[in-house]
Parts: structure tokens; C-alpha cells; sequence
């Protein structure tokens, strides 16, 4: 496997698919067909090279609260959908949808409405990170930056953990610091990346044991979005202050490399 499709299918697994949880729940309407639900989902490929032959993210869901399993195989899963190989798997979520990519629906006819509940979350997942427009409707545009700024924290720290080139070597030699996206006066929609001598760990919401050491921070959920949809330049945005680099800009500039990089694999 190349490390092109590794990055890609690990960033999938554990930044990409756990944003099933966050989209489940704060769409009412998607919400409410999991209020009675007892059940574990799954999203796999197989890996004949790998231990178990199989790589996973699964979702145990109990009265409409979910609980996420990035990167781990169910042996118990009632609902899966199962790619024949990585690279269907990777083609799959980067839009390249064929016979030959198109995965194995395990457990749809028995648990029929469970199965197409869970369909119409990954389709909204695929529609809000396929977005390249800001959506109408403020509800709308809060999920879809706090789901982006969940995907780039997560998406990063995945690369750093296995092992690419670029970030571990970042990674490696920064002592204790956290890095930030913000909103102003939108604290829901945040989410930050702690790292220190090579060890990374994401997190969702603000940062609250101490001040980041440098913060994203936007006047506005549109300004979020020019720069997340890419249809604004972060030169611009800064010096208009759309975008406000709480800490030196050189930070800004390295962040902003990881972020292209963590779409890159996800696109």
C-alpha cells in the first residue's frame, strides 16, 4: 500500500466517520430516527495484510446516544458496510463511486429501517464535507465548520500518528503546546490539537486548562467557511480581519499547510 491511500484510508477512518456522531446529533430530524435504536454499526474494508484481515470504525448506538469506535473492528456489528479492499474503500469517500467500489451491505434487510437511517447520516456527511458553497441557514453553517474544524484537528493528529513525514517531524520536536480553530461568539464551534514531543491528541470544543498557544480565529462563520470551502485567500482574510492569528503568524502559515494537507487526503 502506498502512503498516499494509508493517510487517506486512516484519515477516513478515524477523523471522517466519527463525524457520524456530531451529524446524528445535531440534526434534529436525523436525531430523532435513533431515539429507540439499540444497535452497532460499521463501516469496513478488507485487509488481508493487516491482524484480523479487516480495518474498522464502528458505532454502538443506544437510545439515540452514540458512542464511537474510530480505527477498531466489531465482531458484533449489526449493520455493516464492507468495501472488498482499501483502495475501494478510499475511492469510495473520495466520491469515485462505481460497481467496483461500491460495498458489501451486510444486515439491510434485517434491521431495514436502522440501515437506511444510518444511510442518510453518511449521505449528509458526504454532501457537508462535499460542500463548496456556504450553505443558507445559520444551523447549517454552524455544523458544517465545527464538522471541518473536527476533521483537521483529528486529520492532523492522525497523520502525526502514523507517521507522516512532514508532521511527526513537527511533531516530534515541539514541546507542550495546543493549537486552536475558533469562531467569535460561537464557543460550540471550536476544536484544537495538543502536541508534545511527538505525541498528538485532538479535541473537540475550546481548550479550557490554559491558553492555546496559537488560535484560528475567525470574525464570522462565513469568513470560516471562505477559508475552509477555499474560496477565500488567508492573506486576504487576515489583513481584512476575517481571520485573526492569536499568536505568530509563521503558526498560522504552518497550520494552514497541515490543514491543506489533511484535505488533500480526504478529497
Amino acid at each position: 500500500m502506498d502512503q498516499d491511500t494509508l493517510f487517506s484510508y486512516k484519515i477516513f477512518l478515524n477523523a471522517a466517520l466519527p463525524l457520524v456522531k456530531v451529524i446524528a446529533g445535531d440534526i434534529p430530524g436525523l436525531a430523532k430516527k435513533f431515539e429507540k435504536t439499540h444497535i452497532v454499526y460499521q463501516v469496513s474494508a478488507l485487509a488481508p495484510d493487516v491482524p484480523g484481515g479487516k480495518v474498522a470504525t464502528h458505532f454502538t448506538v443506544n437510545n439515540g446516544e452514540w458512542k464511537v469506535c474510530a480505527g477498531k473492528v466489531a465482531t458484533n456489528a449489526q449493520v455493516e458496510l464492507q468495501f472488498k479492499s482499501i483502495d475501494a474503500f478510499v475511492a469510495f469517500f473520495k466520491g469515485k463511486m462505481s460497481p467496483a467500489t461500491l460495498p458489501k451491505m451486510i444486515g439491510a434487510v434485517r434491521h431495514t429501517g436502522a440501515f437506511l437511517a444510518f444511510m442518510q447520516v453518511l449521505l449528509k456527511m458526504s454532501s457537508l464535507l462535499g460542500a463548496t458553497t456556504a450553505p443558507e441557514g445559520e444551523e447549517t453553517k454552524v455544523l458544517l465548520v465545527k464538522c471541518f474544524f473536527y476533521l483537521l484537528s483529528s486529520g492532523i493528529s492522525t497523520l502525526n500518528k502514523n507517521g507522516h513525514p512532514e508532521i511527526h517531524d513537527w511533531a516530534a520536536k515541539s514541546p507542550d503546546r495546543v493549537y486552536s480553530w475558533a469562531v467569535n461568539d460561537y464557543p460550540e464551534v471550536a476544536a484544537y490539537i495538543r502536541v508534545k514531543a511527538g505525541k498528538s491528541r485532538a479535541g473537540r470544543g475550546e481548550y479550557k486548562r490554559a491558553m492555546p498557544f496559537f488560535t484560528l480565529r475567525f470574525n464570522s462563520l462565513d469568513s470560516a467557511l471562505g477559508i475552509l470551502l477555499d474560496t477565500d485567500d488567508m492573506m486576504d482574510a487576515t489583513k481584512a480581519g476575517r481571520l485573526i492569528m492569536d499568536g505568530a503568524p509563521e503558526f498560522g502559515a504552518q497550520l494552514g499547510d497541515y490543514m491543506l494537507k489533511v484535505a488533500a487526503y480526504a478529497k
